[in-house]
């Protein structure tokens, strides 16, 4: 499966992160809002979104998001890992959009490009949210993932920090946009 594929919508280009997307995406991350409910609530701080930009870059899965009517940057994205087992399998994640694109379409239109690519290669696609991240699994789940049994837990900052996963299979992916016609 590409990683790093330019995908095209209406309203969005999807493509591979460069490094000179540093710094017109650290402009987006500065803002906190943008982190609230994120278990990792200060990315805005450059040293940490430093190490966020740099994980990215080294992951061979991290995308830009800009408007395909200005060339601004609205935000990122990632492909993780493709892992071939069992008709395959692939996280999207990583994802954050300014809050000026929140509300607008933006984040379903950019994960129905993105489902729609992965599941020409795959069978199931995760993604793991922080527990308390009600706006990301509000969106995931509008865009039928469904959240599964599983969870992780890691540590950050001493506390301890849970990730529910989400998950949505080629069939499920197909029913939920035929239903949206």
């Amino acid at each position: 499966m590409n990683r790093q594929p330019i995908l095209q919508t209406d309203r969005l280009i999807i493509r591979p992160l460069v490094q000179t997307d540093y710094e017109a995406l650290y402009q987006i991350a500065s803002d906190p809002a943008v982190w609230e409910q994120h278990p990792i609530h200060d990315r805005w701080r450059r040293e940490v979104f430093d190490a966020f930009f740099a994980d990215g870059m080294a992951s061979g899965g991290a995308l830009a998001v800009s408007d395909r009517t200005t060339g601004s940057l609205l935000g990122s994205t990632r492909f993780g890992p493709f892992d071939p087992e069992e008709g395959g399998v692939v996280e999207i994640g990583w994802t954050f959009l300014s809050t000026r694109h929140w509300g607008k379409g933006i984040n379903p239109e950019m994960k129905r490009a993105m489902l729609a690519h992965a599941f020409a290669s795959v069978e199931l696609v995760e993604f793991r949210v922080g527990e308390t991240n009600y706006r990301s699994r509000n969106a995931l789940e509008a865009i039928g993932a469904m959240r599964s049994d599983r969870y992780e837990l890691q540590k950050y900052q001493g506390k301890r920090v849970v990730h529910l996963v989400y998950e949505i299979t080629r069939d499920r992916f197909e029913r939920h946009m035929l239903e949206k016609r």
